[in-house]
């Protein structure tokens, strides 16, 4: 199941400078799994110590907060689109 990753600019430089990239999962963890296969190091700024997503990164499928599905455990399928996005903070 090939699924499309964005890349948000902060990752980037872990990434190789690449903005997208596809991965093989079922879920939301396997796809940041394989993610890290591609970029290692790039799962620890996403993801705590604990494994949990950090609270200031954000992650969508298809447009959907995980947070209000099934978080890690959100089913991917074949096109999907899952976005990784930084909270953004001001004053």
């Amino acid at each position: 199941m090939s699924v499309l990753v964005r890349i948000p600019a902060p990752l980037r430089k872990v990434a190789n400078g690449k903005d997208r990239t596809t991965v093989e999962a079922h879920n939301l963890s396997q796809a940041l799994t394989q993610l890290e296969h591609q970029f290692p190091g790039i799962k620890e700024r996403i993801m705590d110590e604990s494994g949990a997503l950090r609270h200031f990164v954000n992650i969508y499928v298809n447009g959907e907060d995980v947070r209000f599905l099934k978080g890690l455990d959100t089913e991917v399928k074949p096109n999907d689109e899952v976005s990784i996005v930084p909270a953004v903070a001001g004053g």
